[in-house]
């Protein structure tokens, strides 16, 4: 697989890369967030690992360019280390992020959870499409598609697989902490919060209303739960 890295640290890209190599990934270069999205759109990696300081353009940009038009996973490379940043990241886009310093064992990991979570290879039962609301919302598994009132739903892996695993239980009160172990898996080391981003972005795309939301419902205190029945087949 294809991995796009993004940093104007060359020691960092210089051991990251190896690292990757090591692991049998074909590792892409850039330092600049100019030459990032340049090899972007000629070389179509699998995911991208992005910093966001960047020289020329923020790697928060480069995110919020890359999702204009696809939903490869992103996982973010970052100085920042308060929630709120990272928040942001998410909220425009990114699936994961990591903060420095960190070992290139944890990236790896990450690494291969989202490609996991995007290839979709693992699913929990062998339903592989789902109708809810009169064919207002469908998820088909099998072809990794959303549709919204028979439109295409742009959703990241991340995104797709909270959806997939709210669906699958409807009426189910999932708190965060099983939210972010079904999802990224028990290793996870990061903020519970980060599934508010989530669940927050997935309502703005398949809902009309957000603020009143049709599909996925928060029980405060707890976490979310989907509202709707699937319907007969």
């Amino acid at each position: 697989m294809k991995i796009l890295l993004v940093d104007d640290e060359e020691n960092i890209l210089h051991v990251i890369k190896a690292y990757l190599e090591k692991n049998n990934y074909i590792v892409y270069e850039a330092d600049t967030g100019k030459g990032a999205l340049h090899l972007f759109e000629t070389l179509h990696p699998d995911l991208i690992v992005l910093d966001l300081m960047l020289p020329d353009i923020t790697g928060e940009e480069v995110c919020r360019i890359v999702r204009k038009t696809s939903n490869i996973p992103i996982l973010m490379l970052t100085a920042k280390s308060s929630e709120d940043d990272m928040i942001n990241g998410l909220m425009i886009g990114a699936d994961d992020y990591i903060t420095k310093p960190f070992s290139p064992r944890e990236l790896l990991a990450r690494v291969i959870s989202l490609l996991r979570r995007s290839n979709h290879s693992e699913q929990e039962n062998n339903t592989s499409f789902m109708s809810f609301a009169q064919g207002g919302l469908t998820v088909d598994l099998e072809r990794y598609e959303v549709k919204f009132q028979d439109e295409p739903v742009p959703l990241t892996p991340m995104e797709f697989k909270l959806l997939e695993i709210l669906a699958k239980h409807p009426k189910r009160v999932f708190s965060r902490l099983e939210l972010v172990n079904l999802s990224q898996g028990d290793t996870f080391e990061g903020f519970e919060r980060t599934i508010d981003v989530h669940i927050k972005n997935i309502r703005q795309k398949i809902d009309d209303d957000p603020k009143h939301p049709e599909f996925i419902g928060t029980v405060f205190g707890v976490g979310y739960k989907f509202l709707v029945n699937p319907d007969e087949k």
